[in-house]
């Protein structure tokens, strides 16, 4: 577990290497592209290296930095899906009537390559979560972090979390039982 004051660093590369691997498979979690998760973690890491000197330590080192790269993943998924509209609305006007879609074909760290299949369709159902209850599963389930922690990361009471986290759970049960 990375150090949670700023201070017991030496240099911006131990930061670096301390939440590397929390920030990428926070953005790996939402983005589902190897990719454009690493893209995302190093504009995450040069956010965190430009605001280092306005971080007035409210908040807990890893709690500013999972709120950086949660905001820059939704930032990308806002970006891919503008991108994706006008992708289509350019298909149909060139005359191409078959966009091309992309696939939810990764590996998580956190999953097992033999549920590799499993959590496509989990993953998928995920991403059809409103925004915040996305995060807080995301924050739970796949970052395993405590309620206390998703409020602080969030920005919300205890109670508002655990109450996302059951209205995802609801909503996921429902889609899931949906597809079999």
């Amino acid at each position: 577990m990375p150090e949670e004051n700023l201070h017991t660093y030496q240099s911006f590369e131990e930061l670096y290497h301390a939440y590397k691997s929390i920030v990428y498979n926070t953005c790996l979690s939402y983005v589902q592209q190897p990719e454009d998760a690493e893209e995302i973690t190093q504009n995450v890491f040069i956010e965190v290296n430009n605001s280092l000197h306005r971080f007035r330590g409210e908040s807990l080192l890893k709690t500013w930095i999972y709120r950086i790269a949660i905001n820059k993943s939704l930032d990308h998924l806002k970006y891919r899906s503008r991108k994706k509209r006008f992708g289509i609305f350019s298909d149909i006007f060139s005359g191409n009537n078959s966009p091309a879609e992309a696939t939810a074909d990764f590996h998580h760290p956190g999953v097992a390559l033999e549920n590799k299949e499993k959590s496509a369709i989990l993953f998928k159902a995920i991403n059809q979560l409103p925004e915040n209850q996305k995060t807080a599963f995301i924050l739970s389930k796949i970052e395993g972090l405590g309620n206390i922690e998703i409020s602080e990361v969030l920005k919300k009471n205890v109670g508002a979390v655990e109450s996302l986290l059951s209205r995802a759970g609801d909503n996921l049960r429902k889609q899931l039982s949906s597809l079999k």
